[in-house]
Parts: structure tokens; sequence; C-alpha cells
């Protein structure tokens, strides 16, 4: 196998912005000084979600969600495997991944939707605790995921954290995309920034 191109730029760039932005969201979450900043986190997870819903239908090859729909054995057999040490190497997501990634973006839309409603002060205390319990489930999924990277780099031979910076991961020519498609990184960019500056009048 060879390093190749596999993550197109908007995937990268909705990759961290989504991670920065939960991580930002988190430590924010407590307090009234910071509530602006936690408010403004949360609109940029929703574009960044909302994005990559249309970019798992339009985006390049590994990056859309027909190319990593796999079935609950298909997760099964890859998390055998990697206790047997022995894993399967897949060239985009894996089984198991692509469930962590599913589960993503479901609860950020839960967590940025329960959010919205409470800070416009509609919701009661029950919504108050399913946007509580989102984010804690997304807090023990974002864990899983990172052991996952952990073990998957170690037992592939492979950064797959750096993959995520590159864009290059190991496998076949003809599983290459073509290119970093940096008119729709743009354009992500600029749909995170108008979140950001769209929150200031929520």
């Amino acid at each position: 196998m060879n390093r190749i191109l596999v993550w197109d730029l908007p995937t990268r760039l909705g990759h961290w912005l989504l991670a920065g932005a939960f991580a930002v969201a988190w430590l924010t979450s407590e307090g009234e000084a910071w509530k602006n900043v936690h408010v403004a986190a949360g609109a940029l997870m929703a574009a960044v979600v909302l994005f990559r819903l249309l970019w798992g239908v339009i985006g390049s090859r590994h990056a859309r969600f027909g190319n990593f729909a796999f079935g609950p054995g298909a997760a099964f057999a890859y998390i055998k495997g990697l206790l047997r040490r022995n894993p399967p190497h897949f060239t985009g997501h894996n089984p198991a991944g692509s469930y962590a990634i599913f589960l993503l973006l479901g609860l950020t839309l839960a967590v940025a939707l329960s959010g919205w409603v409470l800070y416009n002060e509609v919701g009661g205390h029950f919504l108050e605790e399913v946007h509580e319990l989102a984010a804690e489930l997304m807090l023990v999924i974002v864990g899983l995921h990172l052991a996952g990277v952990v073990v998957g780099s170690l037992l592939h031979g492979e950064n797959l954290a750096r993959a995520m910076v590159t864009g290059r991961k190991l496998g076949a020519p003809d599983e290459a995309i073509t290119g970093v498609r940096w008119g729709w990184a743009i354009v992500l960019a600029a749909v995170a920034t108008a979140a950001i500056w769209y929150s200031r009048y929520l």
C-alpha cells in the first residue's frame, strides 16, 4: 500500500472545528460569565454538523455516508479484530469508527437544538436534562473514539490522527481521491464564521 490522499479538506476542517467547538462548549458550560462563548460554540457545532450532513451526500469518495454505512456485524467483527490485535485495514472509516461518527452527528444535533430552546427560555427542567445527557454521551463517544484512534494507530502502524491533518493514509492507489476540495472548504469556513456571528443575535 502507498500513502494516498483519503480525507478531503472539508472533512478534515469540519472534524477539527467540531472537536474544538465541543471542547469549548464543555469547558464553558457552567457559569454566566462564559454564556456567550458557550452559545457561540454550540452554534458552530450545529453549523459544522449540518454541513457534514450535506457533505456526506455530495462529498468526495471516503466522506460519503454510503462509503461507511456498515452493518452491526461488520462493527463487531472489527472490534473482535482489535481485541485479537489483528484488525482488518480500511482506507476510509472503519466499521466501529463509522458508528461513532453517526452517533456524534446525531448527538450534536440533539445538544444544539435543546441548547437553543433552553437559551430562548422555552424548555423546562426535562429539556435541560436532555441537553446535559446528550452532552455527556458525546463525551463518552469522544473518549471511545480517541481510544480507538490510539489502538488503531498502533495496530495498523500508521498515525491516524496525523492522517486527519494531512489527509493521507495507507491505501491502494486506486482508492485515492483526486483533490482536496478547496472551494467547499472555503464554504465551510464561511458557514462556520456566519454561525459564530449569528450567535451574537440569538
